[in-house]
C-alpha cells in the first residue's frame, strides 16, 4: 500500500511540468485509472466537502468503489459554508447507492482556529496574491481545523463519525520500519563487491606508489590490507564501487563535455573532501587526491569496526561537469531508482516582508526598502525594525504573522547535490516529482529524513573555483603548448606564500573573505599545514568556541601553550593546545571520555544534526558526565563541551580543511605566477567568491594584468588569455546577448572577417535589442569608430522610419554619424550598464581630485595608528555575520585597493538606511593598525558626492 500511495503521488507530480511547459507549474492530479490500478493495500476517500470526487463525478466514485471493494469511504464533512446539508444528504444518498460506508472527516487545514489568518495568508502567498483575490479558496469561517471527538459527534451522523476509529484501526504502516532500500552492491560480479574493490585498488596502488620509498609504499601496503579488510567486515565495500562508478561516469561527461583536449588537464573531473580524504581506498579509487599515509590521517572518524551505516563522500566537481552528471546518473541507474535530495528553505526575513506584505495589500515600495535594509536573518525580527509610520489593522496583522511564519518551509528545493540511487524502485520508497531544472527529479524528503530511512546518499556538489582551476590550466596549455600540472607544484613556492602572508587573496578559494584576509597578516602563514588551520580557524565554531585569538597569541609567542588536561596535549600538538578540528572533539571525547568509536560517531551525527538542538543536548550530557567520570578537572570539561557546542555552529574536519588547503593554495599559485589566466577563468565562472567580475577586474589591473574590452573582430564567446599579462573580454560578458547569436558571430568570423558593419549585419542573427547592447558596450567600435557611430548604424537596421534607414544604410555612409563621441563618464556609465564592469580608469580616479580629504586604500599603511580619517568609495561587500554580537563589517574600494571598516552595533542602528541603501560611501573613522591589519572604526557615514558622476555607475557599480 505504501509502495503504491508513492506511486500515485509521482504520477501526480509527473504532471506539474508537461513537455513545453517546463516553466509552468501546474497543481499535482492524478487520474481516476491510475488511482484504480494502484489501489492494492490502500484505502481510498471520496473528498473534501468543496470539488470532492464523489459530487464532481459520481461515476467515477463508483468505480473506484469497486476497484478497492471494501476500502472505499464517502467522506461527510460539515464546513459550516452554505448548502452543508443539501451536501451531506446526496453524499450519503451516493454512499448508500454504492453499498459502502460513511465516514467523517474534518477537512483540517489549520489545527487550531487562530492559526486560520496564517492558514488564509499562506493561500494567497501560493496563488502569488493578495487576500482578496483568494477569496474563494480561503477558509475564513475558520472552521477547517481539528476537532475533539465531541465536537465531530455534534456536526455528523455518529455511525460516520466513530468509524474514523475503524479507518484509523485499519492504516497500522509503521515509517520507521524497513522500508526495503538497497543501493546497487555489485553483488552479481564474478568476483563479488569485495574481490571487485580489492582488484581496483590494487590496480591503482602500482602507478600511486610507483615511485614511492620502500618504507612508505610498506606503510601503504599495510594500510591498504587493514581497510579492504574493515571495509568488507562492514559490508561496504559495494558502498566504495558505487561512488568509484560514479567517478568513471563523470569522466566519460567531462570528455563529452569539454572533448578530447581535456584528456590534457592534469585535474580529474571530481575531488572528495570531508573525513573521507583519510582513506587510502577513497585515495586509490579517485574519491580523494590526498595521500593519507603521507599525511598522517587517521582513518577512525570515516571508518570504525563500531560504525552503523555508511560513511559520507562529498564529492566536489566542475559546475559544467556536475550539470551533466546528475542528468547522467539519473539515466545510467533509471527515472524510477535515482533522485535528488530535497530541501526545504524556511521564512527568513526577506522572504518574510515580501511575501506577507504582498499577501497583505501592502506598499510594494514600502516592502522593498523593508527587505532592501532588514539584516534580520529570522523573519521573528522583522517585526521589531517597523517604525511608527507602521501603523493600521494590516500592519498589525504583519507584525503577528511574521513570529508565525518563522521557520515554516517556504517552497520545495534541491539539495546542493544529494542523490539517491536505488537498487529497488525509489517511487516505491518516497514520492518523486520533477525539479525546475530538465532533466532533473526530486524524492520528497531531505537529507534528514532519507537519513532516517537509512538511504544512502551520494553528495555531487558544484565547486566553481574547481571550473576556474581547470579552466586556467586549458588556458596556459592553449597559450604556451603545455598544460600546467597543479598535482606536482612545490607546496613551499616562496612567492605564493608571500601573497598569502600579504592577504592577497582577491578571488582566490576559501582565503578572501574579509575576516581571512584580516587574519592571514598576523598568522604569516609559512607552511601547507599553516594553510590548513588559516582555512578551519575562520569557521563559526572555532570563533564561537574562542580558539582563533588564543591560537593566533600561541603562535606568536605572546601566550604559553597549554592544554586542557595533561591528556589532551597530543591530541592538541599540532593545533598549539586548542581545539580547531571536528576529529579533536571526538579524539577527546575517546580518550578523556572513554567513549567507544561508535559513540563517538554517534557524537558526530549530533554535531552534524541542525534541525533541533535536543540531539546534541544528550550527547552533552552524556560526555560531561564521561569526562568527570574519567578525572578530567571542572574547567578542562567545561572547555571540552563549549568546543563540541561550537562545532555544531559549522567546524571543519581536519581531513576537509586539508583537502580545502590544496585547492586554495592551486589558486594563489595560479593568481601568483598566471595571474591573465587565473582572471579569465574567474570572469568566466562568475558569480562565484565574495567579489564582482568589477572588482576581480580592478584587483588584476593592480597586479599588472590589464583587460582589453570586448570587441566583434577579436572577441571569443568567452573571456580568454591574449598574453601572461592581457585578458580579452568575451562577447558573452555583454548583457542580454543569446549565447546561441554569440556562437554563429564568432564561427562566422571565422570564416571570414568582418569588413564592415554592413557585412556584420548581414552575417549575424542578433536582434535590435543585443544590437544595441553590443553598441553600447563598446564591442562594435572596431567597425563603426565609436559607440554612438555604432548605435546610429546599427538603428538603420532597426528602424522603421524609411527616411532614416536611407539616411544611415547606404554602404558608403557607414562611418558617417552626426552623433559626438561619448565623454568619458558616458563611457564609464554604458560600461557599467553593459558590462557591469569597466576595463578604463576606476570611478573612483576621476573623483579623485575632488575629494582631496579622502585617504586612498593603497596608503592606508603609511597613516599613523589611532589617526582620524576619511576614507571613501564602492561598497563591495557588507557583512553582520552572527558570531559578530552586532557587528558591521564594510569593505569599500577605490582605485588603490581595498580598506575596511568596522561598525558598531549602535551605530550600525543609527546609520542603518546609509549603510544599507548606498551602493558608495565616505567613512570618517579612527584608522587602526594591528600587526599589519588596517581597518577603520567608523565614527560617521555619509553617501559619496556625485560629482558629476552619472548616478547609473554609482549605483551598478558594485
Amino acid at each position: 500500500g505504501y509502495a503504491n500511495l508513492c506511486r500515485i503521488l509521482t504520477d501526480a507530480h509527473a504532471r506539474t511540468r508537461l513537455p513545453g511547459r517546463e516553466h509552468e507549474l501546474l497543481p499535482p492530479e492524478t487520474t481516476v485509472e491510475v488511482v484504480a490500478a494502484h489501489g492494492e493495500g490502500l484505502i481510498c476517500l471520496s473528498g473534501c466537502a468543496r470539488n470532492g470526487l464523489a459530487l464532481r463525478d459520481p461515476n467515477a466514485a463508483a468505480r473506484l468503489a469497486q476497484a478497492f471493494s471494501g476500502a472505499f469511504y464517502v467522506e461527510l464533512q460539515r464546513p459550516y459554508e452554505r448548502g452543508d446539508a443539501r451536501r451531506l444528504a446526496t453524499l450519503a444518498e451516493l454512499a448508500e447507492t454504492l453499498k459502502v460506508p460513511t465516514v467523517a472527516t474534518g477537512n483540517v487545514h489549520a489545527h487550531h482556529a487562530r492559526r486560520g489568518e496564517l492558514q488564509d495568508v499562506l493561500v494567497a502567498i501560493r496563488n502569488r496574491g493578495s487576500l482578496d483575490g483568494s477569496e474563494w479558496e480561503r477558509r475564513g469561517n475558520r472552521e477547517a481545523v481539528l476537532l475533539s471527538p465531541e465536537e465531530m459527534l455534534e456536526r455528523l451522523p455518529r455511525a460516520a463519525a466513530e468509524r474514523t476509529q475503524e479507518v484509523a484501526d485499519r492504516c497500522t504502516f509503521d515509517l520507521t520500519a524497513d522500508l526495503g532500500y538497497g543501493y546497487p552492491d555489485f553483488s552479481d560480479g564474478p568476483l563479488g563487491p569485495d574481490g571487485e574493490l580489492r582488484e581496483v585498488c590494487l590496480a591503482a596502488f602500482g602507478e600511486r606508489y610507483a615511485t614511492a620509498t620502500p618504507k612508505h609504499r610498506a606503510e601503504a601496503q599495510a594500510r591498504l590490507e587493514r581497510e579492504l579488510v574493515l571495509i568488507a567486515q562492514l559490508k561496504l565495500s559495494g558502498f566504495f564501487l558505487l561512488h568509484h562508478e560514479v567517478l568513471e561516469l563523470a569522466r566519460e561527461v567531462a570528455l563529452g563535455v569539454r572533448g578530447p583536449d581535456s584528456a590534457r588537464n592534469v585535474l580529474p573531473p571530481g575531488r572528495g573532501r570531508g573525513s573521507s580524504v583519510s582513506s587510502l581506498v577513497c585515495y586509490l579509487t579517485g574519491l580523494s587526491h590526498i595521500d593519507p599515509v603521507a599525511n598522517g590521517l587517521s582513518l577512525g572518524r570515516f571508518l570504525n569496526e563500531e560504525m552503523v551505516g555508511a560513511p559520507d563522500i562529498d564529492l566536489d566537481f566542475p559546475r559544467d561537469i556536475r550539470e551533466k552528471l546528475i542528468v547522467a546518473v539519473t539515466e545510467r541507474y533509471g527515472r524510477e531508482n535515482a533522485a535528488l535530495v530535497a530541501s526545504f528553505p524556511t521564512y527568513r526575513s526577506r522572504a518574510a516582508i515580501r511575501d506577507l506584505g504582498k499577501a497583505l495589500g501592502l506598499p510594494h515600495a514600502e516592502l522593498e526598502r523593508m527587505a532592501r535594509v532588514s539584516d534580520s536573518w529570522h523573519a521573528s525580527g522583522v517585526a521589531d525594525e517597523l517604525g511608527e509610520r507602521h501603523q493600521g489593522p494590516r500592519w498589525a496583522a504583519f507584525r503577528r504573522l511574521t513570529h508565525e511564519i518563522a521557520g515554516l518551509p517556504r517552497h520545495i528545493s534541491q539539495h546542493p547535490g544529494g542523490m539517491i540511487i536505488s537498487s529497488t524502485p525509489l517511487v516505491e520508497l518516497v514520492p518523486v516529482q520533477p525539479a525546475a531544472m530538465a532533466g532533473r527529479q526530486l524524492c520528497q524528503w531531505d537529507k534528514d529524513s532519507c537519513s532516517d530511512a537509512r538511504f544512502m546518499k551520494l553528495d555531487l556538489l558544484g565547486l566553481g573555483m574547481l571550473s576556474a582551476v581547470e579552466e586556467a590550466v586549458v588556458e596556459i596549455a592553449r597559450l604556451h603548448g603545455a598544460p600546467v600540472d597543479l598535482s606536482r607544484i612545490p607546496l613551499d613556492d616562496e612567492e605564493t606564500f608571500e601573497s598569502i602572508r600579504a592577504a592577497k587573496t582577491t578571488g582566490v578559494f576559501q582565503i578572501e573573505s574579509r575576516a581571512q584576509m584580516s587574519t592571514l597578516p598576523r598568522m604569516q602563514p609559512k607552511t601547507f599545514y599553516d594553510l590548513v588551520i588559516e582555512i578551519a580557524i575562520i569557521r563559526p565554531g572555532p570563533i564561537q568556541g574562542d580558539a582563533v585569538n588564543p591560537y593566533l597569541a600561541r603562535r606568536a609567542g605572546e601566550q604559553a601553550v597549554t592544554s586542557p588536561d595533561p591528556r589532551a596535549e597530543p591530541i592538541l600538538e599540532r593545533t598549539l593546545g586548542v581545539v580547531l578540528f571536528q576529529e579533536q572533539v571526538l579524539r577527546l571525547a575517546m580518550e578523556l571520555g572513554g567513549f567507544s568509536a561508535a559513540e563517538a560517531d554517534e557524537l558526530r551525527r549530533a554535531i552534524g544534526f541542525t534541525r533541533t538542538p535536543e540531539r546534541l543536548d544528550r550527547m552533552k550530557e552524556k560526555l560531561g558526565v564521561s569526562l568527570r567520570k574519567n578525572g578530567v578537572g571542572e574547567a578542562a570539561a567545561e572547555s571540552i563541551l563549549k568546543s563540541l557546542a561550537s562545532f555544531a555552529l559549522y567546524g571543519f574536519p581536519e581531513s576537509h580543511a586539508i583537502s580545502f588547503a590544496l585547492l586554495a593554495y592551486a589558486s594563489v599559485w595560479l593568481k601568483a605566477h598566471r595571474p591573465a589566466a587565473f582572471l579569465a577563468a574567474l570572469l568566466n565562472n562568475q558569480p562565484m567568491g565574495f567579489y564582482s567580475a568589477a572588482t576581480l577586474v580592478q584587483d588584476a589591473r593592480r597586479h599588472g594584468v590589464k583587460t582589453l574590452p570586448a570587441c566583434i573582430l577579436f572577441s571569443d564567446e568567452k573571456c580568454r588569455v591574449d598574453a601572461d599579462d592581457t585578458v580579452r573580454l568575451g562577447l558573452l560578458s555583454v548583457h542580454g546577448v543569446r549565447a546561441e547569436a554569440v556562437r554563429k558571430a564568432v564561427a562566422a568570423r571565422r570564416e571570414r572577417t568582418f569588413a564592415s558593419m554592413t557585412d556584420f549585419l548581414r552575417r549575424t542573427e542578433f536582434s535590435a535589442a543585443e544590437r544595441r547592447a553590443l553598441s553600447g558596450a563598446g564591442a562594435l567600435n572596431a567597425l563603426a569608430g565609436h559607440r554612438r557611430a555604432a548605435l546610429w548604424q546599427v538603428e538603420a537596421v532597426n528602424a522603421d522610419d524609411d527616411l532614416f534607414r536611407l539616411a544611415v544604410a547606404e554602404e558608403g555612409a557607414e562611418t558617417l554619424s552626426p552623433l559626438e563621441k561619448m565623454t568619458h563618464l558616458e563611457r564609464l556609465q554604458a560600461d557599467f550598464t553593459h558590462l557591469s564592469l569597466t576595463t578604463g580608469r576606476h570611478p573612483m580616479q576621476l573623483m579623485r581630485a575632488s575629494l582631496p580629504e579622502l585617504v586612498p586604500a593603497g596608503e592606508l599603511a603609511q597613516v599613523p595608528d589611532g589617526k582620524r580619517i576619511k576614507i571613501g568609495g564602492a561598497v563591495i561587500c557588507r557583512q553582520r555575520p552572527g558570531t559578530a554580537k552586532g557587528f558591521c563589517f564594510l569593505t569599500l574600494e577605490d582605485e588603490t585597493g581595498l580598506a575596511n571598516a568596522i561598525v558598531r552595533p549602535a551605530l550600525f542602528e543609527k546609520e542603518r538606511l546609509t549603510i544599507n541603501l548606498e551602493a558608495a560611501l565616505v567613512i570618517t573613522g579612527r584608522l587602526q593598525n594591528e600587526a599589519g591589519v588596517i581597518h577603520i572604526m567608523a565614527e560617521a557615514f555619509a553617501p559619496l558626492p556625485a560629482l558629476g558622476l552619472p548616478e547609473q555607475v554609482s549605483h551598478d557599480f558594485h
